[in-house]
């Protein structure tokens, strides 16, 4: 008699761990030759709202780390998704990807993670300024992280894509809800397990699985999100977007861009999820002398 295969459950990733999904609901994708991927987590509102919990709660000792440690920890994701490549390159190839392009998105990947770990202890240079002013004051501009972002992925670059929006925005000192690919969700739940493993703290990245159209709205309409980035070339989840994002005034950024490109992957990716906040710092004159208190 033929085997029956065991098919892995994949959970959903909230605070750093594992849990299944409240509603105890899943889905079957299935490959382009109709063999089945793996039971998959549909998660619900609930699920959304304990992701954003957790990234909220994260989110103050994350942005208040060190730009060195946050480039440390986003180097350590890529030497652990090194250790990982064949693991990685069997999963894309199972979800409908050749050997040879599977490869390829798996070192892309891995190569982008090291691009953002190097940008962490520089964007700030780069994007800061010290201003003219016309009164006796020095007047400084500097980028700070905006808060807790979704992140909504497409499926045609399952790894790659999730990597590099994931990447600038924890780079940035964010952190982020992710809601996977429908169709092709295994690296991202794979890709929990590397971030588990990577000294990324529990609640920096949560990444949700499910249908698309269900987690879309409670993302976007929740209170505690700031920003949105939004992968998805589909014209009415832009909409959809736009629309339910008006009650805080979130920041929709919405990319067309293609991963496997070089030029895909830049500084303006981290400056889409930052705020600039501009300090005013009076000059004290003292017998004729420019002094600062």
């Amino acid at each position: 008699m033929d085997r029956l295969k065991v098919l892995k459950t994949y959970k959903i990733y909230i605070g750093g761990k594992f849990p299944r999904t409240e509603s105890g609901r899943y889905y079957t994708p299935t490959s382009g030759k109709g063999e089945a991927l793996g039971n998959i987590c549909l998660s619900s509102r609930k699920d959304v709202r304990n992701a954003v919990v957790a990234a909220r709660k994260a989110l103050g000792d994350w942005s208040e780390r060190a730009a060195f440690n946050r480039s440390q920890i986003l180097y350590r994701i890529a030497e652990m998704l090194e250790g990982r490549k064949e693991q990685f390159t069997e999963e894309l190839v199972f979800q409908g990807l050749n050997a040879k392009q599977a490869k390829n998105e798996v070192e892309l990947s891995i190569d982008r993670l090291i691009y953002y770990a190097g940008w962490c202890d520089k964007y700030q240079q780069i994007l800061g300024s010290v201003n003219p002013v016309a009164s006796s004051h020095f007047n400084f501009s500097n980028s700070e992280p905006m808060g807790v972002v979704g992140i909504i992925t497409e499926g045609g670059t399952s790894l790659l894509s999730l990597v590099s929006l994931i990447a600038p925005v924890i780079a940035g000192g964010n952190t982020c809800v992710v809601l996977a690919s429908e169709e092709k969700p295994l690296c991202a739940v794979t890709f929990a397990e590397v971030l588990h493993s990577s000294d990324v703290p529990g609640g920096v990245v949560n990444i949700l699985t499910g249908q698309r159209n269900e987690l879309i709205k409670p993302l976007a309409e929740h209170m505690d999100v700031n920003a949105i980035a939004n992968d998805t070339r589909d014209k009415e989840v832009t909409l959809m977007l736009e629309e339910s994002s008006v009650g805080n005034l979130k920041r929709i950024r919405s990319y067309d861009l293609n991963w496997e490109k070089y030029e895909s992957q830049h500084l303006h990716l981290i400056s889409d999820f930052q705020e600039v906040k501009t300090t005013w710092h009076p000059i004290e004159n003292i017998g004729g002398a420019s002094s600062t208190y």
